[in-house]
């Protein structure tokens, strides 16, 4: 059974509107034994930092704008781009702002939509890597949001920024609703992942 037969076996088949609820992100977390208590939803970080409603007009546009020129992420037409919208969360940022921070659980995913993120992490014997200065259309988080693991590095704003955010609740209603956009969407983050996997472990073996 392939990954669209999956996702085409949660949607109601009687016609109906009632559909059954998909819980394969959202409740990842129980599944590995995690303590509800340590995980860090986007609702609490945004209050945390004083995250500012964008509006989703403007957010899902600039994703449009920037996903059709990305080599991965073009391959979602722009009707698609604009479904997401039902399933995303767009905010504006201010600058020197932890978005995601080292060693935490969290149940999002960021795409930066204007400014610039630094990646860095705090390697065990002392010393701060800055792995990356991330810049529009690039996408933050997502290994936490796949596989329900704890965060590999912090992300923190450089300047003021918008993002559109992704949640294990929003990714579930995507794949009940849209089950074919939520396996291309999937399918397109696991080889984005793959390959800054590679690029980051170029750079930790050239530090050794």
């Amino acid at each position: 059974m392939g990954i669209f037969d999956i996702l085409k076996s949660r949607e109601p088949t009687d016609g109906t509107e009632e559909r059954q609820d998909s819980v394969m992100f959202s409740t990842a977390f129980a599944g590995l034994g995690v303590d509800a208590s340590l995980l860090v939803p986007w609702e609490a970080r945004a209050v945390e930092i004083d995250a500012r409603r964008l509006e989703p007009e403007r957010g899902i546009k600039l994703l449009q704008n920037l996903w059709t020129k990305d080599r991965y992420m073009r391959d979602l037409d722009v009707h698609a781009i604009r479904d997401l919208e039902r399933h995303f969360d767009f905010a504006n940022i201010a600058a020197d702002r932890d978005i995601i921070r080292q060693d935490e659980y969290g149940n999002f995913m960021v795409v930066l939509l204007s400014g610039a993120v630094a990646v860095d992490r705090l390697q065990p014997w002392g010393e701060k890597l800055r792995l990356a200065e991330i810049r529009p259309g690039e996408i933050l988080g997502e290994m936490s949001l796949l596989d329900s693991g704890i965060r590999f590095s912090a992300c923190s704003t450089m300047s003021e920024c918008e993002i559109g955010v992704l949640t294990a609740e929003g990714m579930d209603d995507m794949m009940a609703a849209s089950p074919r956009l939520a396996a291309c969407l999937i399918a397109l983050l696991a080889r984005k992942l793959s390959l800054r996997l590679r690029v980051v472990s170029a750079r930790l073996s050239e530090k050794k």
